[in-house]
C-alpha cells in the first residue's frame, strides 16, 4: 500500500474525549467523533455498586476514559483528549496505540475477516512497514507530570478479571487456595456479554463477599464506532460473530475501569484470565510487520508493560497471569477434578442460550467448539456445563468444518486424546505430549511472571500434568522440574 494511498483507511476527522465527571458512584465522560461533516456524541459511562471516592479518583477516571479509542489510531487524523493528562497517561496512550494499529492492520484488515469491504485491503505487493503506524495525531488540553503514590497495597490480595470462562474461573479457585484474599471483578456490558459471566456472577456474588462488579456501556461506544467506519461491510455488523470487526484493545480498559476500587481495598495484584499461547504456533512478523496475532493485550509482554507502567506511574499494581504456562487442555482437567462445583459454572461461549430457563453455552461457536475438545479429550461429560446433547452429537461434524481459533499442537493433541477417552472418529489428531506439561519460556511464559512467593500455585498445576517443558533446538522438550523454573 502505497503512502499516498493511506487515506483510504481514513474513517474519521477527530476523535475527542471529554472531561470525565465524577461522583461516588459514577464515572461518565463524552466522547465526540467527527466525519463527513458530521458529528455524533456519546457519553461513556461507568456505574458502581460502593462508594469509590478518593483523592485518586479523578486520575483514575482520566486515563481510563482514554483506553477506548486506543482502537483507531489507524482511522482518525486527530485523537484530543480535552482535559490534562499526565504524561505518563498519554506515554501509555501512544505505546498502546501504536502496538493495536499493527495488531489490527495484520489481523483485522490484511487477513481478510470478511468485515473489511474488499477495496479497502491493500495488495500485500504494496504494503509497507510504516503502513501499519497509526496516523491520528495525539494531544491533550493539557499536561502534568509527577507520580501520584499510591500506599500501603496489599499483596496477598488478588482482584481476578472475571468473565465466567474457564481462564478466570481456574484463576479464583488456586490463587483462593494458596491464601490469597481473592476479589472477583465483573465488568458488565450491556449487551450479551454478560449472559456469559452471569452464572458465575450470580454463584459468587452470593458466597464470596469481595465479589465486585462494574457496569459500563463501552461495548455500545465500539458499536457506534463500527457502525461510522465506512471501511466495514453494514450488513455484517449485526451478525453474531467469533471476532470483533476491529477493535483489539479492550481487557486493559476493564482492569481501569476497577482502579477505583482496587485502591479503595488496596489490592496489590491484578489477575487476568491468560492460558498458554504457543509461539511456535505463532508467527510474529507478517510482511516486514511485526505483531502479535490479535492477542497483544493477552500476552506476557503486554503485563510486563503494564506492571512496569503501574510501578513508573506510582499506582504500584502488579498486573499477571496465574495460569500462562497451561493449555486449556489442562485448564478443564484441573477445574473437573479439583474445583469441579466451579467446572459447572462455566459459560466460555460467545452466544450464550436460555434453555428451560437456564443460561447454557449454543454449543456451536467456535468457542463452545474449542471447550467441547478439551472435555472429550480428557473423558468430562459436556452436559456438566450445560451443553445439549445435540451439540456432542453434532461435535464431529461442526468441528470438520470449522478452523478452531487453537494452536496446532493443542488442538491435535486434544483430537488425539477425545478418540481414545470418548470414542471421537476424527482422524486429525496426533499426539504432542507437552501439551499436558506446564510450559515455560522467557518469550511466553517465565516462572517469575507469578510473583515467587506464590509459586506453589505450579505444584497444585503440577499433579494434572506431566511434567514440565521448554522450547529447545526449536521444539517443545520436557525437562526436569528445576530447570524449567530456573529459565
Amino acid at each position: 500500500m502505497r503512502s499516498d494511498n493511506k487515506m483510504d483507511l481514513k474513517c474519521f476527522d477527530a476523535i475527542s474525549v471529554g472531561e470525565p465527571r465524577v461522583s461516588p458512584t459514577r464515572i461518565t465522560a463524552v466522547y465526540a467523533i467527527e466525519f463527513e461533516n458530521r458529528k455524533l456524541e456519546f457519553e461513556l459511562r461507568n456505574k458502581y455498586d460502593e462508594d469509590i471516592s478518593s483523592e485518586l479518583l479523578e486520575e483514575f477516571a482520566r486515563v481510563m476514559v482514554t483506553l477506548p479509542a486506543v482502537n483507531y489510531g489507524l482511522f482518525s487524523d486527530e485523537i484530543y483528549f480535552d482535559f490534562e493528562l499526565n504524561e505518563k497517561d498519554l506515554e501509555l496512550f501512544k505505546v498502546m496505540m501504536e502496538a493495536t494499529a499493527r495488531d489490527i492492520f495484520v489481523n483485522r484488515i490484511l487477513k481478510r475477516t470478511g468485515f473489511v469491504k474488499e477495496e479497502f485491503i491493500p495488495k500485500e505487493d504494496d504494503v509497507r512497514p510504516e503502513d501499519a503506524m497509526p496516523r491520528a495525531r495525539v494531544s491533550a488540553r493539557g499536561m502534568t507530570r509527577g507520580k501520584s503514590l499510591v500506599e500501603g497495597l496489599d499483596f496477598r490480595k488478588s482482584a481476578v478479571m472475571s468473565s465466567g470462562g474457564k481462564d478466570s474461573l481456574l484463576t479464583y479457585c488456586v490463587l483462593k487456595e494458596v491464601g490469597q484474599d481473592v476479589y472477583p471483578c465483573f465488568f458488565n456490558e450491556s449487551g450479551g456479554h454478560w449472559r456469559t459471566a452471569l452464572t458465575a456472577y450470580r454463584y459468587l456474588s452470593s458466597r464470596e463477599k469481595n465479589t465486585m462488579r462494574v457496569w459500563s456501556n463501552v461495548d455500545r461506544l465500539y458499536s457506534l464506532f463500527d457502525r461510522s467506519m465506512r471501511i466495514l461491510e453494514a450488513k455484517k455488523l449485526g451478525r453474531k460473530s467469533d471476532i470483533y470487526p476491529i477493535r483489539l484493545f479492550f481487557f486493559e480498559h476493564y482492569v481501569f475501569s476497577f482502579l477505583p476500587l482496587l485502591y479503595k481495598h488496596r489490592i496489590g495484584n491484578v489477575n487476568l484470565g491468560n492460558e498458554f499461547d504457543d509461539p511456535l504456533c505463532r508467527e510474529s512478523e507478517y510482511l516486514g510487520i511485526r505483531h502479535y496475532c490479535a492477542v497483544y493485550d493477552q500476552s506476557q509482554e503486554f503485563d510486563d508493560y503494564m506492571t512496569s507502567w503501574f510501578r513508573e506511574r506510582g499506582f504500584g499494581f502488579r498486573q499477571w497471569s496465574a495460569v500462562r504456562p497451561l493449555s486449556g487442555l489442562l485448564e478443564e482437567r484441573i477445574l473437573a477434578n479439583r474445583y469441579p462445583e466451579f467446572l459447572r459454572l462455566q459459560r466460555s461461549c460467545h452466544s450464550v442460550i436460555v434453555r428451560d430457563g437456564k443460561l447454557v453455552p449454543c454449543g456451536r461457536c467456535k468457542k463452545c467448539l474449542g471447550i467441547l475438545t478439551f472435555l472429550l479429550a480428557n473423558g468430562i461429560d459436556p452436559k456438566l456445563l450445560g451443553y445439549g446433547a445435540k451439540s456432542v452429537d453434532e461435535y464431529e461434524t461442526m468441528v470438520s468444518k470449522s478452523a478452531l481459533n487453537l494452536d496446532r499442537d493443542e488442538l491435535e493433541h486434544a483430537i488425539y486424546l477425545a478418540r481414545g477417552a470418548s470414542r471421537i472418529r476424527l482422524n486429525s489428531g496426533r499426539p504432542h505430549e507437552h501439551v499436558e506439561t506446564l510450559h515455560f519460556h522467557r518469550s511466553c511464559s517465565r516462572p517469575d511472571a507469578v510473583p515467587r512467593e506464590l509459586w506453589s500455585i505450579y505444584d497444585i498445576f503440577e499433579k494434572y500434568s506431566k511434567g514440565y517443558s521448554t522450547i529447545k533446538d526449536g521444539a517443545w522438550r520436557i525437562v526436569p522440574k528445576e530447570e524449567a523454573l530456573s529459565i
